[in-house]
């Protein structure tokens, strides 16, 4: 069986996504710390709720910055892929903890609407102001990685959504502030829970895919088989198995017939053909094809192993 792959270098500098990722969470960290005596002080619920997601924030960008550690170690005997999956795993824990806070947090909320309590609103005031600010220079760090990485956008998507709740508790605090409608609080947590359901939903969703071995959207099988088998000599694809690894590596492996009972130097020609299409025409960059000559095996195109 051959196999052949082919690397797309666009992503960004390893080193800085960890720099980004350690300066995020010492931010949140002290937003988190400031939230909770403040929250406590004031008896502000979305303060608190948004102090917990801040914590949350801090145990989702730990995961993502260990993650980003060990998809930097190498491949061994034992490991034959590395850890280059450490990051999708991130992203999978990273977008369930944003629905499980987002539970919790309508949980409170249904609480509240039924006891509103009155709120010290100018500390709610001045601490979401410091948790937009943290927030948001730490969204401005991330952003850039997020467009290509699961793992970044995962934590990413935590600040972008704490931020947000900030900006939803500030409203909340010169509401109450100005005309003391203090039911506005267990409103804005709800609102907060119901974005988060949204923004996680997702990334949970395509990091299963990735983790399931699911083929990705982007690629549709019958098209590359269509495509391979217009390359003269090959008679028949079949045993198709196509796959994401990570964010960079999208593998392809095939059992392919050939109308001759051809050389090894000639399949190798044949097999510089199959990587350039599936490279150029579908994004592949990892090959792998097992030759055949009236071998009597299944030829459908999806085999259940």
């Amino acid at each position: 069986m051959s196999h052949s792959h082919k690397h797309s270098h666009t992503h960004s500098h390893p080193d800085l996504k960890g720099r980004n990722l350690i300066i995020s969470i010492f931010l949140n960290i002290l937003i988190t710390v400031a939230q909770v005596i403040g929250g406590l002080i004031s008896g502000s619920l979305s303060l608190l709720s948004d102090a917990l997601h801040n914590f949350s924030d801090v145990m989702s960008l730990v995961v993502s910055y260990i993650a980003n550690l060990l998809s930097k170690k190498q491949a061994s005997d034992k490991k034959t892929f590395g850890y280059k999956r450490a990051e999708i795993i991130a992203a999978f824990v990273n977008a369930a903890t944003l629905m499980v806070v987002a539970v919790i947090l309508i949980k409170e909320a249904s609480k509240r609407f039924l006891e509103p309590q009155e709120i010290e609103s100018d500390l709610v005031i001045w601490l979401s102001l410091l948790g937009i600010a943290a927030n948001g220079f730490s969204v401005l760090l991330l952003k850039k990685d997020a467009d290509s990485n699961m793992n970044m956008k995962s934590a990413y998507l935590h600040l972008l959504t704490d931020m947000m709740a900030s900006v939803a508790v500030l409203i909340g605090g010169l509401l109450m502030k100005f005309y003391q409608i203090y039911w506005i609080d267990a409103a804005l947590t709800l609102s907060i829970a119901l974005y988060l359901i949204y923004m996680g939903y997702d990334l949970l969703k395509d990091s299963t895919r990735v983790l399931m071995l699911f083929t990705p959207n982007s690629i549709q099988v019958e098209q590359i088989v269509e495509a391979i088998e217009e390359i003269t000599s090959i008679k028949n694809v079949h045993h198709v198995h196509i796959w994401q690894l990570n964010e960079d590596e999208v593998h392809f492996e095939a059992h392919v017939d050939f109308n001759e009972d051809i050389r090894l130097s000639e399949f190798d020609i044949i097999l510089g053909e199959i990587e350039q299409v599936a490279f150029h025409n579908f994004g592949i960059n990892h090959v792998n094809i097992q030759p055949e000559f009236n071998k009597p095996d299944s030829k459908q195109v999806i085999v259940q192993d």
